[in-house]
């Protein structure tokens, strides 16, 4: 079974597949000085709960935009599961081109939801991610990654917006009855959601104008079924994607099997 571990700013996935299905899938706040021991206190009481066993875990994949996370999870992979995990980064094989002017840059993520959309959706395509960041990536035809457009996150701009004005409160995310507030939160939601549905809109058909193909729109991220009511841009959401990219990414690059840890069961 793979181990899929999706590292964001916000949180950290973890995801079981067993060659077939998603097992399950568990979330848990991204803190840089969690330590692996308490990654696998936390993973495992989950794991049994499910039904499953660590042993049965024999390959895991890594994607992560906070660098300082990936040590203890790598610890967590060697030691609990026995298994050398193979980290997303623009080195390995991916399978595509990365057509842009400094490769290793390009978020992991960013990468991920790429491959993973081209294989199921085709393409060209672009891929909306509401994650930390609102990021817009463009596939091409053959699956080459060209770039894209990063954008400040929804709950970044809420926060940023109760903090610099003293009278604004700070609101919840949702889709306005109405475009005209009568009244300051109202007003304040009204602008936040409608807003990105005119910031999605307006890149996705920017993009599009240097295109010359129509370009599918999938979109990923908890708040996408949210901001896909209110445009017709959005054709697909897929919240699994960035997991499905890991899947793909450890089926083109294997890698082997540890020596026995003095943590396993017999």
């Amino acid at each position: 079974m793979l181990l899929a571990i999706d590292a964001g700013n916000t949180n950290v996935v973890f995801a079981v597949h067993d060659g077939t299905e998603w097992r399950g899938r568990w979330r848990i706040a991204t803190r840089a000085d969690r330590t692996s021991d308490e990654y696998a206190v936390w993973l495992l009481a989950l794991f049994q709960h499910c039904g499953l066993k660590p042993a049965e875990i024999d390959r895991c994949a890594i994607g992560t935009v906070v660098p300082a996370a990936l040590y203890n999870l790598r610890r967590l992979s060697r030691e609990w599961f026995n298994v050398e995990p193979l980290v997303a980064r623009a080195s390995v094989n991916w399978g595509f081109e990365i057509r842009v002017d400094r490769p290793q840059e390009v978020g992991a993520d960013r990468l991920l939801n790429s491959l993973a959309s081209h294989h199921h959706y085709q393409g060209p395509l672009v891929v909306i991610d509401f994650g930390t960041a609102t990021t817009f990536d463009v596939v091409d035809s053959d699956g080459a990654y060209l770039g894209g457009v990063i954008a400040p996150g929804i709950n970044l701009s809420i926060e940023a917006l109760h903090k610099a004005a003293a009278r604004l409160p700070r609101i919840g995310i949702g889709r306005p009855q109405a475009v005209i507030g009568r009244d300051t939160v109202a007003a304040m939601q009204s602008g936040i959601y409608w807003g990105y549905v005119g910031l999605i809109e307006g890149i996705v058909g920017r993009i599009q104008a240097e295109h010359e193909a129509h370009l599918k729109v999938v979109a990923t991220g908890g708040l996408a079924p949210l901001f896909a009511e209110g445009t017709t841009v959005i054709e697909t959401i897929d919240a699994d994607i960035t997991l499905e990219g890991l899947r793909l990414l450890a089926e083109r690059n294997p890698v082997p099997i540890l020596q026995k840890s003095v943590r396993d069961t017999p």
